[in-house]
């Protein structure tokens, strides 16, 4: 849906170039377009994203939620969780072309920030322009008044050398 949406948006005479950016389950989704996309994104964003489906159901503190939305583990032989797993964002990190920001708190507990550093690991292993930023002291949002700053100092800088 979020790709269609974008290609028909794109595909106007007053539309130019085109971010993603999605925090959580948005960052999730960032992660994906990222493999997906092929051209309609100049740039993404992705703020507390899940990279690694698998990786994340053994590190985080929450395991209601996977166990649910993600339809059992990741040895489940269910139908929904092996097509929930073998859609993980990183398995399609070889269509990686477009330049990513990776935000992640350092005490984020429910989306660990391993996954933002993967993420960014991976996008620079691949050649993408690439920049992670971690706040040490921070969980799943951003909330010191001093980082949110920063956060938007950087976000909207991102957006500015890829977009304008």
């Amino acid at each position: 849906d979020y790709k269609v949406a974008a290609r028909a948006l794109k595909a106007e005479p007053y539309v130019g170039k085109m971010a993603a950016c999605g925090a959580s389950y948005g960052g999730y989704s960032v992660y994906y377009l990222s493999g997906i996309h092929g051209d309609t994104f100049d740039c993404f964003i992705a703020h507390a994203g899940i990279f690694n489906e698998e990786h994340m159901y053994y590190t985080t503190e929450e395991m209601w939620f996977p166990q649910w939305d993600n339809g059992g583990s990741p040895w489940s032989k269910s139908p929904k969780a092996v097509r929930h797993y073998e859609n993980s964002p990183h398995k399609l990190i070889r269509n990686w072309h477009t330049p990513i920001l990776c935000i992640h708190g350092g005490s984020d507990f429910r989306v660990p920030y391993d996954e933002g550093m993967a993420a960014f690991n991976c996008a620079q292993m691949m050649g993408v322009p690439s920049r992670l930023i971690i706040f040490p002291n921070e969980n799943h949002w951003i909330l010191k008044p001093q980082n949110a700053l920063y956060w938007h100092r950087e976000y909207f800088s991102w957006l500015d050398q890829w977009c304008k």
